[in-house]
């Protein structure tokens, strides 16, 4: 008989509440803190996190390298108890560049851009960004991803919006159109086991609790 091969599980979390995000600012691959109520986000999660997964030593811990990213990593780590010099930054989990727009509102987008908005929704409009990444290179680079980290059985990692929207549709085998149309909260996370996803929120009053 063959070596069986255990079933590799994923944990998705998105990095917590920034300032950008309280100001409806596109970071793309800009930066801006987390506020206290992403910090909360993120403790949240993590302490959820611990609940699920035993023992941490047994798993890998991946992030996206940006400061946003990388600050809710820091308080992962601390809350699960886990290593921080263990943890692997990829630059294939950064956010979605939106090139020109980084840092501004839809309205100050509009304002400069209005033809480019021209035929979009709220699910594509981002890669039609002047100097933007296309669909196709964030598909491509994260798929490389997923494929690198096959041997692994055990992984959590900490990404952000749109690059965990479409992580999970490269996942799925989902097309651009459902991709785009994924759910990107900050105080859910999800398991990506079997080709299948399940969310899991961290909302007290969630069905998950009952």
């Amino acid at each position: 008989m063959g070596e069986i091969k255990m079933e590799q599980m994923i944990y998705l979390l998105r990095h917590g509440e920034t300032n950008y995000n309280t100001q409806g600012r596109y970071q793309g691959q800009l930066d801006s803190p987390l506020t206290e109520r992403g910090r909360e986000q993120v403790q949240q999660n993590a302490r959820m996190l611990k609940s699920l997964i035993g023992d941490d030593d047994e798993w890998t811990i991946l992030s996206s390298p940006m400061g946003r990213a990388m600050q809710s990593t820091a308080i992962l780590c601390e809350t699960l108890g886990y290593d921080s010099n263990k943890v692997r930054q990829d630059p294939r989990l950064t956010e979605v560049a939106v090139g020109q727009w980084a840092g501004l509102t839809m309205a100050e987008i509009q304002q400069q851009w209005p033809a480019l908005l021209t035929n979009t929704d709220a699910f594509n409009w981002y890669f039609r960004a002047p100097d933007g990444e296309t669909y196709e290179a964030v598909v491509s680079r994260l798929t490389a991803l997923l494929e690198t980290i096959q041997p692994l059985s055990k992984v959590i990692i900490v990404s952000h919006g749109l690059t965990g929207r479409i992580l999970r549709g490269v996942y799925a085998s989902l097309s651009k159109e459902e991709t785009l149309k994924l759910e990107v909260s900050q105080d859910v996370m999800f398991k990506l086991t079997n080709k299948e996803i399940t969310r899991i929120s961290s909302n007290f009053d969630d069905d998950f609790y009952l």
